[in-house]
């Protein structure tokens, strides 16, 4: 998957707002983060990657040890890690989805009631 076409994704949510590009380039509601880009400089191959949010701690460690994410590096436990290169697009829309969702349930009422 490239950049643009997860950006794509995440703009067909309502109230999404891309932010950056600088030190934080990620993907916004209500003023909150759902995803965040950065680079996998550690590993052998310089990857761009994406941080997205997980209803829950038990599914960020169930999707760790599965293989399909890693952990996301100085973000809470509920963040997990995606290669971008090596996403595809279904999973790619439901991680969004699931991330979007999570961070607007915990909006202020009248910050999902304005979106």
């Amino acid at each position: 998957m490239t950049r643009p076409d997860f950006d794509a994704l995440c703009a067909v949510h309502p109230g999404a707002v891309l932010s950056g590009p600088g030190e934080l380039d990620a993907w916004k509601v209500g003023g909150k983060m759902f995803a965040c880009f950065g680079h996998a400089e550690k590993r052998a191959v310089n990857t761009e990657t994406v941080a997205v949010k997980c209803p829950d701690a038990d599914t960020a460690a169930m999707l760790i040890d599965a293989g399909a994410a890693s952990k996301a590096p100085y973000f809470h436990r509920s963040w997990v890690q995606l290669d971008l290169p090596a996403l595809v697009a279904d999973e790619a829309r439901h991680r969004i989805a699931i991330s979007y969702d999570t961070i607007r349930r915990g909006l202020p009422k009248s910050v999902r009631e304005a979106l």
